[in-house]
């Protein structure tokens, strides 16, 4: 059996599908397991994360594109046409495996570029509330992965899973975390209270057009609390020269660290090191309450977000609608930090459904079951 996991997309995606590609070359040496990158970047990188699976014989290549896509990639890093582009380009080695496992959708055009052998398999990238990470063409997957009851349910409810063909409770991301010793860090020389920043990328839910700039100028001026501004880490991706300027503008505010991008901006050192969460939709919120600490969202589009699923992360801490609030709101939550620590506790078991042992294995072994059963 031949199994290959494409990485085509930013870096942010990667941690969630590798780990379970090294279990799955771990416990079945039989089945050749391959590891794909788009970008030579993206190579380096899963080159790099997989050295913390030494005891995984895994299968290293660059996806095949044009010359001139393949420079594109290297220097700005994946759009939606470079993806698709690279996809057709290697459709024919692709559809010589018998599955591919992916952490996004776009894979799925490859059904259209003549692609039917392998199964396709989803694992999912996150674990937030966004009505597109239940989108129903998530049902053209032969098997997806998911964390935990919530996702499942609002799946279930979409019709974009069905019983036998699909596996909860995995977060492949916090496996990886752990063999990287991920911890929490000190970042300042004082000892002020630390707040991370996180909006998200998309223009319509994302707080940062509209508020992003008085966010920042409101902690560059304040003398309470300390700032990392750790976005989404596609907001900037093909922008770098505006994340860039962002730093140098900051960067005599010691109590402020700008990152625009990075490894740290998606390996969990700022959700790890941050006292307060401030942010609008991005799932990365998931990933902070693991220990519970007060949460701040910015309301910045006037979203009717009561009794809304999609904005179910709101529910775990105050939501404001201008950054004139701030002063108040984090004072508040700096003095108050367990006010909503009981919803944050549900709202994990929800969201995350296993414990500390490696969930990667289990899901590595309810894929090849699958894969089996379906041959």
């Amino acid at each position: 059996m031949r199994i290959v996991f494409p990485f085509i997309a930013q870096i942010h995606q990667s941690l969630h599908s590798l780990p379970i590609a090294a279990a799955m070359a771990k416990l079945y040496p039989e089945v050749e397991v391959h590891l794909a990158g788009a970008s030579q970047p993206q190579l380096n990188l899963i080159r790099h994360l997989a050295t913390y699976y030494p005891e995984a014989p895994l299968h290293f290549s660059r996806l095949n594109a044009p010359a001139w896509v393949r420079r594109r990639l290297d220097r700005q890093g994946p759009s939606p046409l470079d993806k698709i582009l690279t996809l057709f380009h290697n459709r024919g080695w692709l559809d010589s495996f018998d599955a591919i496992v992916v952490p996004e959708r776009t894979c799925l055009y490859l059904r259209h570029m003549g692609v039917h052998h392998p199964k396709l398999i989803y694992t999912g990238h996150g674990a937030g509330d966004r009505a597109i990470g239940f989108a129903s063409d998530i049902k053209h997957y032969d098997y997806v992965l998911v964390p935990g009851r919530k996702v499942e349910e609002r799946l279930l409810q979409a019709g974009a899973i069905s019983p036998q063909r699909y596996f909860r409770g995995v977060y492949a991301k916090f496996d990886l975390m752990r063999r990287m010793g991920t911890r929490e860090l000190k970042l300042f020389n004082n000892d002020r209270p630390t707040v991370v920043y996180n909006p998200h990328f998309s223009r319509a839910l994302s707080s940062w057009r509209r508020f992003g700039r008085d966010v920042l100028e409101y902690f560059a001026n304040q003398t309470h609390f300390n700032l990392i501004f750790a976005p989404h880490y596609r907001l900037f991706d093909r922008h770098r020269e505006e994340g860039q300027k962002l730093i140098e503008q900051y960067r005599a505010h010691a109590h402020m660290l700008i990152d625009p991008g990075s490894m740290r901006s998606v390996d969990m050192t700022y959700t790890l090191a941050a006292d307060i969460y401030l942010g609008d939709v991005s799932s990365q919120v998931a990933e902070f309450i693991t220990r519970p600490r007060p949460c701040i969202f910015l309301n910045a589009h006037d979203a009717k977000w009561h009794n809304n699923p999609n904005y179910r992360s709101w529910t775990l801490g105050d939501v404001i609608g201008s950054p004139a609030e701030l002063a108040m709101v984090l004072l508040r939550n700096a003095r108050h930090p367990d006010t909503y620590r009981d919803e944050q506790m549900r709202y994990m078991q929800e969201t995350f459904d296993h414990d500390e042992a490696d969930s990667t294995s289990d899901a590595a072994q309810a894929i090849i079951e699958y894969l089996s059963r379906s041959a």
